[in-house]
């Protein structure tokens, strides 16, 4: 037997009543216990169940964070699957986007598990998701069915290369990014390549591709709107969109919860100016959109260097789109410096941030070794080309 037969029937055997009850009986196990559970489970259970429910129970457990506790217990995951997999609420915005558009039906390309056929499908649209890879199939048909959802979503395994689109209101793609060294950074190294799946989405009536959020911006079609989607202030990920009402040739960042969206406006770069009291942090979906200008005229700030994405500015203005910090100290680069000063402040407890600094954060904490009650983040950066350090406190 093969590896790819092996790890089908090690699937198939979790999904008869004998594995349903190992999975329920492995609930909750926690690492540092699996070899004992695994050595009694064993005396009453094939030895390739036992491993094959406490691996699908691990990888619950690390799904969690992107699907949330009650769905994450109920679904299968492969590992690739729990890695590349859309968090569950970016899925249920683009879905809610795709709805707003009048979209009912969409072709979902590389589907995956089916984290976003599932998004999809609890959004009212009918879905037909597609992956040539047999065991992720067998895994996305099982989570359809375990979520109830059977009657919206057909999974069926094939090439995305050779599915009809055409009875489709909107084809979503998800091309492979990763493949046997890790990350895979160049688009067109993607599967299927990232031209492709642009012809493809241009041959729909609407369509989203997603991308890594570090795509070089000079990659992006021009007949493409672009959207770069945080949660938490994290980036998740980069969707080029296609066709009427998408907003095509923009650029967009997306802040999740919310949403709360920020659309370029073409705006030159902001000016570089002294620092001022408050210090803006722009979230990383507003930079990698190159939306800084953006926030910049909403403050009413600048730059506090030509290179550097903060923005500086003398009046606090409360904005979505960036963390708002009051400056109380400007200092070149220096340890003893800033040592000398948390000292003096009592400060104990310190947040490190940087930008465009080869200094990390813990390496920077070493150093100075905070002590006290008190509370402080420095900024480690360039002002006026200058290595420099800003010390201030949330707003």
């Amino acid at each position: 037997m093969n590896d790819l037969a092996a790890s089908l029937a090690a699937f198939a055997a979790l999904l008869t009543p004998e594995g349903r009850a190992l999975l329920d009986e492995v609930r909750g196990t926690e690492p540092a216990r699996e070899l004992a559970v695994a050595t009694r489970l064993r005396r009453a259970h094939p030895a390739e169940l036992v491993s094959a429910a406490l691996g699908q129970e691990r990888l619950r457990q690390r799904a969690v964070a992107k699907f949330g506790a009650e769905d994450a217990g109920r679904m299968f995951f492969t590992p690739n699957g729990v890695e590349q997999s859309t968090r569950a609420s970016v899925a249920a915005y683009r879905a809610d986007r795709f709805r707003e558009l009048g979209v009912t039906s969409v072709a979902d390309l590389c589907c995956g598990i089916g984290g976003d056929a599932l998004a999809l499908a609890r959004a009212g649209i009918r879905v037909l998701a597609v992956d040539r890879d047999p065991l992720t199939a067998a895994v996305a048909r099982a989570n359809v069915d375990a979520l109830g959802i059977g009657e919206l979503v057909e999974v069926r395994e094939a090439d995305v290369t050779d599915v009809d689109t055409a009875p489709y209101d909107a084809v979503f793609v998800d091309p492979a990014r990763r493949g046997g060294r890790g990350r895979i950074f160049d688009p067109e190294a993607y599967s299927p390549p990232l031209s492709w799946a642009v012809e493809a989405a241009r041959k729909a009536p609407l369509a989203a591709l997603k991308i890594a959020p570090g795509v070089p911006h000079e990659a992006i079609p021009a007949d493409a709107g672009a959207e770069w989607i945080s949660d938490g202030g994290d980036v998740k990920e980069a969707v080029l969109w296609f066709g009427a009402g998408t907003g095509s040739g923009s650029m967009r960042a997306t802040l999740l919860p919310g949403p709360r969206v920020l659309v370029g406006r073409g705006l030159p770069d902001p000016q570089v100016r002294a620092v001022g009291r408050y210090l803006y942090e722009p979230d990383g979906a507003v930079i990698r959109a190159h939306l800084v200008a953006e926030v910049a005229e909403e403050v009413g700030g600048g730059l506090v260097d030509e290179t550097i994405a903060y923005v500086t500015g003398d009046e606090l203005r409360i904005t979505p789109y960036a963390s708002a910090y009051e400056i109380t100290d400007q200092l070149p680069f220096g340890v003893k410096k800033l040592k000398a000063l948390l000292r003096e402040r009592g400060v104990g407890t310190l947040t490190v941030k940087k930008r465009g600094s080869a200094v990390e954060p813990e390496e920077l904490r070493r150093m100075v070794k905070p002590k006290g009650a008190g509370a402080a983040t420095v900024f480690l950066t360039r002002v006026a080309g200058a290595p420099a350090m800003l010390i201030g406190h949330p707003v």
